[in-house]
């Protein structure tokens, strides 16, 4: 298994966060992916830097494999990130892949398309990712579908095309891209949920490689660790519809004033204790993950990275 960093653009600046991957990979991890937001989840993160140009730096500032989560279709033309994707990929073979979602809404209203129902935003990936893998193909693309696409052909192709994995974090969305993508990935829910979102991929006939996000918070003690996850993520405790369809930061912050500390612990792994982290990682990868990224919630990277670079990653090499 792979244990990856997490690099947070909502929350780090840009060459902040080069900084910690660059770090990341001293400590011993093995890969980082990145968010791809144009807004931050609250007000108190208070970054959203550009994800693309920050990975033609990471790739070349290190010598990790990099994913990126992203939604094409109504912010992204499909077309632009196939062509971004296939320069990365021809720059860096074997080191770039695309997890792609539906997206959110406090991402895709800059636009002012009208914001469509989780139905549509489905499909429209589906057709997104199908002239994605028809673009990096090689093929000379049009689509008159939900995506508008006129001759659209990638003049700069790598040797071989980027993996491109559909982001899903319910068993439903899990077994509806299987047919379709190159490997899953979702994020951290209760082992339970986690099994039935692998399981629906794998019994739908999804291939490829089975990717994990984990949100944690580590400190020196316990309050602090708890204390950074409430201040930091308690803006992503929200389940689906509201997740998706909250539209600016300061919608976000308010649905979440009356969040609580100990409520932040059910999307967050929260301890002083890195053996206690290191046993949680252990217990997800048996789910059957083939890579997981862990993402602390806090600004600063650190003594997270030095910590669990000198008392975890050694333990899944």
């Amino acid at each position: 298994m792979i244990l990856g960093f997490h690099a947070s653009h909502e929350q780090i600046h840009p060459r902040q966060l080069l900084d910690a991957v660059i770090k990341a990979e001293q400590v011993g991890f093995g890969a980082a992916m990145c968010s791809d937001h144009f807004a931050p989840w609250s007000a108190r993160q208070g970054h959203s830097a550009f994800a693309w140009s920050w990975l033609g730096a990471a790739l070349q500032a290190t010598q990790l494999k990099f994913g990126v989560v992203n939604a094409p279709g109504q912010r992204y033309h499909p077309a632009i990130i196939a062509q971004a994707a296939a320069t990365l990929t021809a720059m860096y073979p074997g080191r770039f892949w695309a997890a792609l979602g539906s997206g959110e809404n406090v991402n895709e209203h800059i636009t002012g398309d009208l914001w469509p129902r989780k139905s549509i935003r489905n499909e429209r990936l589906h057709e997104s990712v199908d002239i994605m893998h028809r673009l990096l193909a090689g093929e000379e693309v049009s689509s008159d579908g939900l995506i508008t696409v006129d001759r659209a052909r990638l003049w700069t192709l790598p040797d071989a095309p980027p993996p491109l994995l559909g982001a899903a974090t319910s068993p439903e969305t899990a077994a509806f891209v299987a047919p379709w993508v190159d490997g899953l990935a979702t994020v951290l829910q209760a082992p339970d949920k986690l099994r039935a979102i692998v399981d629906a991929y794998r019994g739908a006939g999804g291939t490829g490689p089975v990717v994990l996000q984990v949100h944690l918070s580590y400190a020196s003690t316990d309050d602090q660790a708890l204390a950074i996850a409430h201040d930091q993520w308690r803006s992503n405790v929200f389940s689906p519809p509201l997740c998706w369809d909250i539209d600016t930061p300061a919608g976000f912050d308010e649905a979440s004033k009356h969040v609580q500390p100990a409520d932040v612990t059910a999307n967050v792994l929260v301890s002083a204790d890195a053996a206690w982290h290191a046993a949680q990682i252990a217990e997800l990868s048996e789910i059957g993950f083939d890579e997981i990224y862990l993402h602390h919630v806090g600004t600063e990277q650190d003594e997270f990275l030095d910590v669990f670079g000198d008392r975890v990653v050694g333990q899944f090499a």
